[in-house]
């Protein structure tokens, strides 16, 4: 019972770390690519879809995305998506593909990317002690109602503030690089 509690927790960190990550990927830095779109969606025949599933996207320079939309009937709405997102960006449609040019980010810009990026790490790390808290009330039941020992309930305790500590490690390593990337000039 314990090391399916311990497991359960250690995959739920995991998730979240990954959440994180695809949260960073999201933050724009100075150069273009697709991860920068996945949050978006786009009002299609009446249904919100994510625009990864409405069309290609490429990414020819450092500061270029093209979008070609699967469905020519889906451009307007993918194009009108991208303009009301927080990116910034003002797409540009010729008829068969959406060019999005990314503007040259200034220090005040950055700045905010890094103050976004720091409150997505907090988020993550927040996620992570939750679940640590909730894997503690389990291990701390299982003492109580006599299922396990509390030597047995102690060490897993340790091994769950190890796991916890490793998994927070691996959000703020992943701050530090975005970071970096977002410095870099």
């Amino acid at each position: 019972m314990i090391d399916e509690t311990m497991r359960e927790a250690d995959q739920k960190m995991g998730k979240a770390v990954e959440v994180a990550k695809d949260e960073f990927a999201a933050i724009r830095t100075g150069r273009a690519h697709p991860a920068m779109f996945h949050k978006l969606t786009a009002d299609y025949y009446g249904t919100p879809t994510p625009i990864q599933q409405l069309a290609s996207f490429q990414s020819p320079e450092a500061r270029t995305v093209l979008i070609q939309p699967y469905d020519k009937g889906a451009t307007a709405a993918i194009e009108r998506a991208i303009r009301d997102s927080d990116l910034g960006v003002n797409p540009t449609d010729d008829g068969n593909i959406i060019r999005v040019t990314m503007p040259e980010l200034t220090e005040e810009r950055r700045k905010e990317y890094i103050k976004l990026a720091r409150g997505k790490a907090e988020d993550g790390r927040v996620a992570v002690r939750n679940i640590r808290r909730h894997a503690k009330q389990a291990l701390d039941k299982l003492a109580k109602d006599g299922d396990a020992g509390e030597d047995d309930v102690n060490s897993a305790e340790k091994r769950l503030d190890g796991m916890t500590k490793k998994h927070v490690d691996e959000i703020d390593e992943l701050l530090k690089h975005k970071e970096a990337e977002l410095l870099e000039v």
